[in-house]
C-alpha cells in the first residue's frame, strides 16, 4: 500500500482516493439529499467506485514502472496502459440534465426556485421582466453560491449585429407615399437590443457605424462574468439584471444592465444542496429559440442533451396554446434525435381557481358537493392530470414505438403549485407535488449512478483479468482457444452483423418514399399556411425578412417559432418517425431495433468462447475466457455513444438538406425592398421552393438521410472489426504481442474480483431496503387534511 500512497501523491487528480475523515464527511453531505434507504445504496456505490479507482491507480503505477525498464514498449502493454488511464480519468458521472421547457410566463423559474427550496432565487416573470437566456442550476461541494455569465464572442455578436441592422432597413416607399412601415415583434426586439447596448438612436445607425461605436457596458475580454455570494439572496441580487429581459421603460429611464443582449447562457452553482443531488443540472430553457444563430444552436443543443424534459405550461394555457403545442412537439423530437428518454407535462399555478366559475360549469354526474376552494382545486387538478395524461400518451404513441420506455412512466403529468409550496394556505407540501418532482429527480439520478458504477467496475475487472492472464500463461500452446478458428468465426459473425444492420436500416426506405410523395403533394398548402397571417401583411414584413436572413427560421422568446424547412419536411417526418423510433429504441429488445442485432452479435461471440473453453476443458483458460466476455461487453457498450451522436445527425439530415438547398432562395428574398416588398418576398420564396421541388428537393433529402444511415453502418462495422481484432491479439499467448514479464498484480486482481462480486450484493441490499421503506410508509400515519387544519389518521 505504500506504493499506492506514493502514486496517489504524484497524481493530483487521484487525491480523492484517500479515505480521509474529510472525504467521508463530503460523502455524507453528498448523500444527505436522499432518504435513508437510497442514501445507503448511494454510499455503497460511491465507495465501490472509489475503491475501484484506487485499484486501477495502483495497477497503472506498476505497469508504468515495469514499462519504463525497456526502451521499446510492446503494443499490448501500451494498450493496457491507455485503457487504465482512460478508466482512471473517466468522469464519475456525466451531468444529468433535466430541461424545464416552456414559454415566457409559464412558471419555469418559480418551479425551479421551489425545487431547490430558494424562494425568489431566479427572477420571476412579471409585467416588465422574464428570463432572457438559458440558465443552468446545479449543486457542488463549493462553499459559496456562484454564477458564471457566458457572453457571445466578438465574432458571434458581429454576426448578430449585421443581421439586426439588415432587419431594420426600412422599405423604400415610392411616389412619396406616407410611411406605412409596421413594427412587428422582430423589429421591436432588434431596436431594443441596439438601444440597450449603444443608446437611443442606435437603431438608425449602419452596421459599420455601430462597429465603431463603444457599447454602454464594459465587456470583459474573457467574455465571462463571475459572481459569488455567501448567501442565496446576495448572489440573486447580483445575477438578476443579467438574466432578465427588461422591457422598454415607460418613463424612458435607463435599464438596470446594458449587457443582456450579449448573454449566451448562465451557469449557477449552489453549495451542496439538500434538495437536488450533485450531478443533476436543472436547465431553464426559455421560449422557442433565439434570433442569434449561436444562441439558437445552443437552445437546440441544450434540449438534445437533456435526459428528461418537463414541458411547463400554466393551468390557464394548458389547452389550445400554440406555443405549448410546439414545445411539446419539439420535446418529442428530442426523444428521436437526442438523449431524452423521459417527457412529462408539468402544469403550473394549479392553485389558481375561481370557485363560483368552477361550480357554475361543473357538469359532473352524479353531482358531488364541493364545500371549499381546496376541494375544488384538488378535484380540478385530478381531472386535468387524467385528461392530459391520456392526451400526451396518445401523442407519444403516434411518434414513438408503442412500447417505448417513456410510455411506461407512471406519471406523465404533474399538477404543481410553487406559490402554495411556500404559503400552504390551501394545499400542503405533498399536494403541491414539488416533493414528487424531487423524488423523481432522486430516483432517476440513482438509476443512472447504479448503471454507471456497474459498467465502470465491470470494465475495470475485465482489464485486471487480462493483466492477470498475461502473468499466468505458462504452459499454454499456440493452440490457445483455437485462436485462428475463433478469428474465422468472428469474421463470419461480423459479416452477418453487417447484413443485419443493413436490413435494419432498410426499414426506413418505404416510409421515406411515402413521406417524399406526401411532401410533394402538400408542400404548397403548408408553405401558404406559414406565409399567411390573419391580419394580412401588417406587422409581418420584417418578421418574414428575419426568416429569410436566418435561412428559413425565425425564433423569438415570446412568439411561436417559424421554421419553413421543418414545416415542408414534416410530412416526411410523420412517416419516418415511428420507424426511426423502432430502429433506435433503447428499451425493450425487438428484432426491428439496431441494438437487437448488436446484442445478438455479442451473445454469439460469448457463446462461442464458452463452448470452446468447455469443449477443450482448459481450466487454465478461464481467465482468458472471462476477459474476452468482459471486453466484448465494453467494446459493444462503447458503441452506444457513437450511435447516439450519429442518430441526431441522421434525424436532422432531412431538414438540413432542404434548408441548404433553399438557401439561395432565402437570400434572394431577403434582398427585396421597395413597394409591396412583403408580397414580393413571399412570391420569391414560393417560386424558389417550386423550382427546387421540380429539381427533386425532397428526393435529395431522402438520399442524404440514406447516406447518413450507410455511414453509421460503416462506422459500427469498422469499430467492431478494429476493437475485436485488438481483443483477440491481446488474448493470444504471450509470445505474439505482449511483454516478457509484467508486474505482479495478483493483489489488485483479487481486490477487483471482490469489488466485482459485491455489485450483486449492493443491488440486492438496495431492493431489500426499498421494500422495507415502502412497508414502513404504508404503515405510517399520513396527513389527509389541509395545511391549516390538518389531522393525523392511521392507515388501515
Amino acid at each position: 500500500m505504500a506504493e499506492a500512497e506514493d502514486f496517489v501523491s504524484q497524481e493530483p487528480h487521484l487525491a480523492v482516493f484517500k479515505g480521509s475523515p474529510r472525504k467521508r464527511r463530503r460523502l455524507d453531505q453528498k448523500c444527505r439529499v436522499f432518504p435513508p434507504a437510497e442514501q445507503s445504496a448511494l454510499k455503497e456505490y460511491e465507495k465501490l467506485e472509489l475503491r475501484t479507482r484506487r485499484v486501477l491507480s495502483n495497477t497503472y503505477q506498476k505497469l508504468i514502472q515495469s514499462a519504463f525498464l525497456d526502451d521499446d514498449i510492446p503494443g499490448g502493454v501500451k494498450y493496457l496502459i491507455n485503457r487504465l488511464l482512460a478508466l482512471i480519468e473517466k468522469s464519475s458521472l456525466d451531468p444529468f440534465y433535466i430541461g424545464l421547457f416552456g414559454a415566457t410566463g409559464a412558471g419555469k423559474s418559480s418551479l425551479l426556485n421551489a425545487i431547490i427550496h430558494q424562494a425568489m432565487f431566479l427572477p420571476l416573470s412579471g409585467d416588465n421582466v422574464c428570463t432572457s437566456c438559458i440558465v443552468q442550476v446545479s449543486s457542488s461541494s463549493c462553499e459559496q453560491y456562484e454564477a458564471k455569465i457566458h457572453l457571445l464572442s466578438d465574432q458571434e455578436w458581429k454576426e448578430e449585429l449585421r443581421n439586426l441592422t439588415t432587419l431594420l432597413q426600412r422599405p423604400e416607399e415610392e411616389d412619396g407615399e406616407e410611411d406605412s412601415w409596421d413594427r412587428d415583434n422582430a423589429v421591436e426586439e432588434a431596436i431594443w437590443k441596439l438601444q440597450v447596448l449603444y443608446g437611443n438612436g442606435a437603431e438608425r445607425k449602419s452596421y459599420e457605424e455601430l462597429l465603431r461605436a463603444k457599447p454602454r457596458a464594459k465587456i470583459p475580454a474573457s467574455r465571462i462574468i463571475t459572481f459569488k455570494g455567501e448567501e442565496a439572496n446576495e448572489l440573486s441580487a447580483k445575477l438578476d439584471p443579467y438574466i432578465q429581459t427588461q422591457m422598454r421603460n415607460t418613463d424612458g429611464g435607463p435599464v438596470r444592465t446594458q449587457i443582456w443582449p450579449l448573454i449566451k447562457y448562465v451557469e449557477v452553482t449552489l453549495p451542496r444542496s439538500g434538495m437536488i443531488p450533485e450531478g443533476v443540472v436543472l436547465v431553464d430553457i426559455p421560449g422557442t429559440g433565439d434570433f442569434n444563430s449561436k444562441r439558437d444552436e445552443m437552445w437546440k443543443r441544450t434540449i438534445d442533451k437533456c435526459s428528461v424534459i418537463w414541458v411547463i405550461s400554466d393551468i390557464e394555457r394548458i389547452s389550445g396554446g400554440k406555443i405549448h403545442e410546439e414545445l411539446l412537439c419539439e420535446s418529442i423530437k428530442a426523444c428521436q434525435r437526442g438523449l431524452c428518454q423521459d417527457i412529462a407535462l408539468v402544469v403550473t399555478k394549479c392553485d389558481k381557481l375561481y370557485l363560483p366559475e368552477y361550480l357554475r360549469y361543473d357538469f359532473r354526474f352524479p353531482i358531488k358537493v364541493i364545500e371549499s376552494q381546496r376541494e375544488a382545486i384538488l378535484e380540478r387538478n385530478e381531472t386535468v392530470n387524467l385528461q392530459k395524461n391520456r392526451t400526451l400518451k396518445e401523442k407519444l404513441k403516434r411518434k414513438l414505438p408503442t412500447d417505448s420506455k417513456v410510455l411506461e412512466a407512471s406519471d406523465l403529468v404533474y399538477t404543481v403549485s410553487a406559490q402554495e409550496y411556500w404559503r400552504q394556505d390551501l394545499l400542503n407540501e405533498e399536494e403541491t407535488e414539488i416533493s414528487k418532482l424531487r423524488d423523481y429527480i432522486r430516483k432517476k439520478f440513482l438509476e443512472k449512478k447504479r448503471k454507471t458504477v456497474t459498467e465502470y467496475v465491470t470494465e475495470a475487472f475485465g482489464i485486471l483479468l487480462l493483466i492477470d492472464t498475461f502473468n499466468s500463461q505458462d504452459g499454454l500452446t499456440n493452440e490457445y482457444l483455437h485462436l485462428n478458428g475463433l478469428r474465422r468465426f468472428v469474421e463470419e459473425r461480423i459479416q452477418l452483423l453487417e447484413k443485419d444492420v443493413d436490413q435494419c436500416f432498410t426499414q426506413v426506405e418505404q416510409p421515406l418514399q411515402e413521406g417524399v410523395r406526401d411532401a410533394r403533394a402538400f408542400y404548397r398548402r403548408i408553405l401558404s399556411g406559414c406565409l399567411t397571417r390573419s391580419k394580412g401583411n401588417q406587422g409581418f414584413h420584417q418578421t418574414l425578412k428575419a426568416v429569410c436572413l436566418k435561412d428559413g427560421i425565425y425564433a423569438s422568446r415570446t412568439l411561436a417559432r417559424i421554421d419553413l424547412n421543418e414545416a415542408i419536411t414534416q410530412p416526411i417526418y410523420d412517416r419516418v418517425d415511428p420507424v426511426f423510433g423502432n430502429i433506435f429504441r433503447t428499451g425493450k429488445d425487438t428484432k426491428s431495433a439496431l441494438i437487437h442485432h448488436i446484442d445478438t452479435f455479442k451473445q454469439s461471440l460469448q457463446e462461442k468462447m464458452t463452448e470452446v473453453v468447455l469443449k477443450r476443458r482448459w481450466e487454465s483458460a478461464s481467465c482468458q475466457h472471462n476477459f474476452l466476455i468482459q471486453e466484448i461487453n465494453a467494446i459493444l457498450g462503447g458503441l452506444e455513444g457513437h450511435i447516439l451522436r450519429k442518430k441526431k445527425k441522421i434525424y436532422e439530415s432531412l431538414c438540413n438538406s432542404v434548408q441548404n438547398d433553399l438557401k439561395p432562395c432565402y437570400e434572394d428574398a431577403a434582398h427585396i425592398t421597395g413597394k409591396k416588398a412583403c408580397e414580393r418576398m413571399k412570391d420569391a420564396i414560393r417560386r424558389g421552393v417550386d423550382r427546387q421541388v421540380a429539381e427533386d428537393l425532397f428526393e435529395r433529402a431522402q438520399e442524404r438521410m440514406k447516406t447518413q444511415f450507410q455511414q453509421l453502418k460503416n462506422g459500427i462495422i469498422e469499430k467492431v472489426k478494429g476493437s475485436v481484432s485488438t481483443m483477440l491479439i491481446l488474448a493470444s499467448p504471450r509470445g505474439e504481442s505482449l511483454y516478457k514479464e509484467l508486474s505482479d498484480v495478483k493483489n489488485e486482481y483479487k481486490e477487483m474480483e471482490k469489488l466485482y462480486k459485491s455489485l450483486r450484493e449492493i443491488a440486492e441490499n438496495a431492493v431489500m431496503r426499498r421494500g422495507m421503506q415502502e412497508f414502513l410508509m404504508r404503515m405510517s400515519p399520513r396527513k389527509v387534511d389541509s395545511p391549516k387544519n390538518s389531522t393525523l389518521v392511521l392507515c388501515d
